[in-house]
């Protein structure tokens, strides 16, 4: 009897101590708190080492003097230390407010939810101090001068054909009535290196070229030939439509502002005058013809989409010229329109350019 005491004692005494060295909410809360202050320190410190990188990219690209990078290294070791400072104060201060409160005291962080809490900044979804990839461990790289930009380009306006020994305002075609339409995608590149004033814009674009004969007239493809023909019927619509894509080339001239912080440079042209020149090459990708007309009461709207001898090689020159991302726009085709045509015909074209 009395051994069956003693085991019993020996078990409540195993079980109260396990009790007793149970952890409780609160030091576990504390316990949080004591592992995000060695945390805090090393984030800063860290975030220095970028800091300091970005200044001595400048100093080494010339940029900034060796007094001023001096300066500049100071004053983010003030701020950093500074931070550290504040953020430990924080902890410090949470840590006191548990200690001196009971046990059932309840902050707004709710501690039993979270395994760790942590005061920073992220970037891209991870602590500042490092980015983590699979098992590779690696700092981001600051994109100290970006020379490199890219836009959507969008172009309409007026488009007609040069006759040769023809002047413009003979032209077959009604100008108000042939459109052109341009939408591609451009790079443009600083030329040099410490001015922005010269830069090399290059890209793609699809080119919808029309033509709206006049004189009830259409084009009719005779073997080798295309020529324009009067239909014997009352057209109310004839539109001729050529499409291309094309790799636009310009040299870009004008000025821009120059904004400079501690970790980038950049130039920005917006509401700035610009200059382009230059011009384009590309391939025939369709052509194509409609007619709208009348036959015994209906309305008859027929759609050829046919060689019609068309240049299966593109090429010409273009510039614009204007303020900002609009622009006066200008080109021109130096391959005629129809090959072995008896008298050539080039498109030309004027518009608005936007660069979006």
């Amino acid at each position: 009897m009395k051994k069956i005491v003693v085991v019993l004692t020996m078990l409540s005494m195993a079980f109260n101590t396990g009790t007793y060295a149970q952890e409780t909410p609160q030091q576990k809360r504390i316990e949080v708190l004591e592992k995000q202050k060695t945390r805090i320190t090393a984030q800063e410190k860290d975030a220095l080492k970028l800091e300091v990188q970005a200044i001595n990219e400048r100093l080494k690209k010339g940029v900034i003097t060796a007094d001023e990078a001096k300066v500049l290294k100071e004053e983010v070791a003030k701020k950093r230390a500074l931070n550290i400072e504040n953020r430990l104060a924080i902890i410090e201060n949470r840590i006191a407010l548990l200690e001196r409160n009971e046990e059932n005291f309840k902050e707004e962080i709710d501690y039993d939810s979270i395994t760790e809490v942590r005061i920073g900044i992220d970037i891209n979804g991870k602590p500042a101090e490092e980015f983590i990839f699979g098992n590779k461990k690696w700092k981001r790289k600051l994109r100290y001068d970006r020379r490199t930009y890219s836009d959507l380009v969008l172009a309409i306006g007026l488009n007609n054909a040069l006759i040769e020994n023809e002047s413009l305002g003979d032209s077959p075609y009604r100008i108000g009535g042939s459109r052109f339409f341009e939408m591609g995608w451009q790079w443009r590149t600083r030329v040099f290196k410490n001015s922005n004033f010269l830069r090399f814009n290059y890209g793609f674009s699809f080119q919808f070229n029309g033509l709206k004969p006049k004189d009830n007239q259409f084009f009719v493809e005779n073997g080798d030939l295309t020529e324009l023909q009067e239909s014997p019927l009352e057209l109310n619509k004839s539109k001729f439509r050529t499409d291309h894509l094309v790799f636009p080339i310009h040299f870009e001239f004008g000025p821009s502002t120059f904004k400079e912080t501690e970790k980038t440079i950049r130039y920005h042209i917006d509401k700035k005058f610009r200059l382009g020149i230059g011009g384009y090459g590309g391939f025939n990708i369709g052509t194509r013809q409609k007619l709208k007309f009348r036959e015994g009461g209906d309305r008859i709207k027929e759609k050829f989409r046919r060689d019609y001898n068309t240049s299966d090689l593109v090429y010409g020159l273009s510039g614009y010229v204007g303020v900002g991302g609009t622009q006066l726009y200008f080109k021109y085709d130096l391959n005629p329109i129809f090959e072995n045509a008896a008298v050539e015909q080039r498109n030309i074209s004027l518009g608005f350019r936007f660069d979006l």
